[in-house]
């Protein structure tokens, strides 16, 4: 199915889930990190992942708000979640 002609409360709940895993994802180096559990070096590829999730959630938030016909209560979830989804990126990025 091509996601332009998907429902739009199922392309908030993808965004949703997807967003949710980018920040678990991105939060698993920093708690690696905080918990002194040792040096793997291959564990910030748990951010470059998540990072990428990340993006991927907020393009399907800006997706759901680039369409014609949605309802208010679906414009505004959508916008909350683009906010915090950016928020998120943003402070991924700088840590």
């Amino acid at each position: 199915m091509n996601w332009k002609e998907m429902n739009v409360d199922s392309l908030l709940q993808k965004s949703f889930l997807f967003g949710l895993a980018g920040i678990v994802s991105c939060m698993v180096p920093l708690i690696t990190l905080a918990m002194q559990w040792g040096e793997n070096r291959y564990i910030h590829l748990f951010t470059g992942l998540g990072l990428a999730l990340q993006l991927f959630g907020l393009s399907l938030s800006v997706l759901v708000l680039r369409r014609k016909k949605i309802g208010d209560i679906q414009k505004e979830k959508a916008k909350k979640m683009v906010l915090v989804l950016a928020v998120a990126l943003l402070f991924f990025i700088l840590v």
